[in-house]
């Protein structure tokens, strides 16, 4: 019975030493928590799920390790409702320290990513109690309540939109922020409100870019597209803007620069045909698009037809990498879905293009590639 147990034993080391699974690590200090027990979890798409757990010592040191991730992933350190959120991509080692009371608000850790996910968590939990004290008050009248609660969200998603989602759409800390709560419900709306269906947008489209096998960035992608989908209001006109920018007939130009800073007007095209064309060279599909409108270019360029092709990529360098041999006018916009050439010409889905005649009107706008041809052979 001893050589079966010494058997199985050293079996079992055997195994631990040809596991050479790579692994990130999480090791740090929760003091004041003694006996208390430290939960390492993952925030899964299906929900929470617990991958360790370890009960704390007189000096609350603990070390967790775990199977490295192949794209960004989130996890959190909890003991009890005392929770910790983080971001891992790769097999680093994440350094934590807290003490057991302020463990939520008041701790250090390693990363960029990781900072900006403990000030967005910050802030989540400032939000709540805001909203919370607000609800409680006996001085407000119902309405006046729900009103001040209302607009305390419209000023937190301003600050996290312009602070966090825009800067870093690419980030852990972006998708974070998008998924934050208050009073349990989603912060950001991603089904029914435009400007937020647009956040989600751009991170969606960064994360397809930077991450295009990551099982997050696929949700994201369809959260986004059904998102898009559902505010699209079909009777919209994408006129709807100050006459003062309309230069002629009902064309609102658009001036953007090409990949060496030269900046190209949309409006100085007069007297070809041109093909408006809003675009992320991110997708998967773009290369293959792109093929497809060079054979457009190809067949009517010496017609008149020019192509004006804006990218809405959060990389530059990706772009300009992809964008320095086509043949048309290829030009950037730095604001991404949320520029206003984006708001005004009311693309809700990419790609979209617009069929512009020789007098700058706009005669055709379209998400389907296959009727170009026929659309642009009119007009030339």
């Amino acid at each position: 019975m001893k050589k079966t147990i010494l058997y199985l034993g050293m079996v079992a080391m055997a195994f631990a030493a040809c596991d050479n699974t790579p692994k990130f690590h999480i090791e740090g200090n929760i003091s004041d928590a003694a006996d208390k027990t430290l939960y390492l979890e993952n925030i899964a798409l299906g929900g929470v799920v617990i991958m360790d757990s370890a009960k704390l010592n007189s000096n609350g040191s603990f070390s967790f390790a775990a199977a490295a991730p192949q794209n960004p992933e989130f996890y959190r350190l909890r003991i009890e409702d005392h929770i910790i959120n983080l971001s891992v991509d790769s097999t680093e080692t994440v350094n934590v320290k807290a003490t057991w009371e302020k463990m939520a608000t008041d701790y250090t850790i390693d990363g960029e990513n990781n900072q900006k996910i403990k000030e967005l968590a910050n802030k989540q939990i400032q939000l709540q109690n805001t909203v919370q004290a607000i609800g409680n008050s006996k001085s407000l009248a119902p309405g006046d309540a729900q009103d001040s609660i209302l607009n305390c969200i419209h000023r937190y998603k301003k600050d996290v939109e312009q602070n966090y989602i825009i800067k870093g759409a690419n980030k852990p800390y972006a998708y974070f922020a998008l998924f934050q709560t208050v009073n349990g419900y989603l912060i950001f709306d991603p089904i029914n409100d435009k400007e937020d269906v647009r956040c989600f947008a751009a991170v969606a489209t960064s994360w397809d870019q930077y991450y295009p096998h990551s099982d997050r960035a696929g949700n994201l992608h369809n959260i986004a597209i059904r998102g898009l989908k559902n505010v699209r209001t079909p009777q919209e006109t994408v006129y709807e803007i100050d006459e003062s920018k309309i230069s002629q007939a009902n064309l609102i130009n658009i001036a953007l620069p090409d990949v060496k800073g030269r900046i190209h007007n949309l409006t100085d095209l007069t007297g070809k045909v041109v093909l408006l064309d809003f675009t992320i060279y991110g997708h998967t599909a773009s290369a293959q698009r792109n093929m497809e409108l060079r054979q457009i270019y190809d067949k009517y360029k010496d017609m008149g037809l020019e192509i004006y092709q804006i990218s809405l990529d959060a990389d530059e360098h990706f772009w300009k990498t992809n964008a320095d041999n086509l043949p048309w006018i290829c030009v950037r916009d730095a604001n991404g879905l949320y520029s206003s050439n984006v708001r005004v010409y009311g693309v809700q889905d990419l790609p979209t293009y617009f069929v512009i005649d020789r007098s700058n009107s706009i005669v055709k706008r379209s998400e389907d590639i296959t009727d170009l041809q026929a659309e642009i052979s009119k007009y030339l």
